[in-house]
């Protein structure tokens, strides 16, 4: 079977990070829904998503192809119901939602009717808001955990670190550095990526993971359910954050049940709130509906789209939704919305950013990583910028 990650109806709760992927491409909890997936039915997945977005994450098309849900997290139950169905059938959860369906040709993915209706009894994981990548973070990164270190052995601690908890929870990949920290996986593990690095002074609580060379440097405070992705330096103190990769918080500042796109910078001192002070439920900007809606959550930090950055002591309040390509700076918190591709502040407003001035930052960032903005690239983000 060919393996197809489709954008469903979630697609549009999940901005600004679904503005650069597609739904599948999210990371939550050690790997991303599409490496997930890729590890569960051992074959590799291509994406049905916007057009505009397709020549970055094509569409692999064969004779027999699985298409399942982008936003679907896979367990034992999913996965067996999901390899018994045949060319012609269609999987719905409880809510009548399309889970997945077996087709042998593009075309029938559009005509539903045409197919045989298979109930799925169970109750499905899957990320339906911005806020559920860190609300699920915890049991998708033990779920992680226990998959990528299965039957394997991790390199050893050095003695100059201090374990609290059993060693088998806590697992450091060929390459990586770690001295002089504080690690606690006595009730949840910590995983730690190949080459990367945990400088001195840093105390680190489980579950966490560290992905592949990145950095946490001297003094940091990380509390889980915390998600560093590749390439990425933090410090300061972070409780239950997930950072896509390729993103920079590498000074003091808090940041708590936040989520962080891709080649993100946050400058120093840098804090952003996630209660507030009278201990109410937290309202949040929904681009689906265009309108701020509540979360039912108490905890609920800063969400910032790819490629946005902010000055050094930055404000955000409680729920904030930062969009893509976001260049923001002043002292005083920030709006608890700001649309893509703003430039300023809240005092003396914002303003459009030009797609040049964009477009030469990042192309400068990812030089700084040894790597290189690709046409298609760029054109994506100047259709965004077109289309905000």
């Amino acid at each position: 079977m060919n393996l197809i990650l489709f954008d469903n109806h979630t697609r549009a709760n999940l901005l600004p990070f679904t503005f650069t992927r597609p739904v599948a491409e999210i990371r939550i909890g050690i790997t991303t829904i599409r490496e997930k997936w890729e590890s569960a039915l051992k074959t590799e997945a291509s994406f049905f998503t916007q057009d505009y977005l397709s020549k970055i994450f094509p569409c692999i098309i064969s004779d027999d192809n699985l298409f399942v849900a982008g936003n679907l997290l896979p367990d034992k139950n999913i996965v067996n119901a999901i390899n018994m169905l045949q060319t012609g059938e269609v999987l719905k959860d409880t809510l009548n939602n399309v889970i997945a369906l077996r087709t042998g040709r593009i075309e029938e993915f559009t005509e539903l009717e045409n197919f045989k209706i298979v109930h799925y009894p169970y109750e499905t994981i899957a990320v339906h808001s911005k806020q559920d990548i860190f609300s699920l973070n915890k049991k998708l990164l033990v779920n992680d955990f226990k998959e990528i270190t299965k039957r394997r052995k991790s390199e050893p601690l050095s003695s100059s670190n201090t374990l609290i908890g059993d060693a088998k929870n806590l697992f450091i990949e060929m390459g990586a550095k770690i001295e002089g920290a504080v690690i606690n996986c006595e009730t949840d593990p910590v995983y730690i990526g190949k080459d990367a690095q945990v400088m001195e002074g840093s105390c680190i609580r489980g579950p966490f993971a560290l992905l592949d060379e990145s950095i946490v440097k001297m003094g940091a405070k990380i509390y889980g359910a915390t998600t560093i992705g590749p390439c990425c330096k933090v410090s300061g103190e972070l409780n239950n954050v997930v950072i896509f990769g390729y993103s920079n918080k590498a000074h003091d500042g808090f940041l708590g049940n936040a989520v962080i796109g891709e080649w993100c910078n946050i400058g120093a001192g840098t804090n952003a709130s996630n209660l507030k002070n009278n201990y109410g439920e937290i309202a949040q900007w929904n681009y689906a509906t265009q309108k701020y809606e509540n979360t039912g959550l108490q905890f609920c930090g800063l969400m910032m789209g790819d490629h946005s950055k902010c000055s050094i002591g930055s404000m955000f309040n409680t729920g904030t939704v930062i969009g893509v390509a976001c260049n923001l700076y002043g002292s005083d918190f920030h709006r608890s919305f700001v649309p893509s591709f703003s430039m300023g502040n809240r005092n003396k407003g914002y303003t459009k950013n030009s797609i040049e001035k964009v477009l030469e930052s990042e192309h400068e960032m990812f030089l700084r990583r040894g790597m290189e903005m690709s046409e298609t690239y760029s054109k994506m983000l100047e259709y965004l910028w077109n289309k905000n």
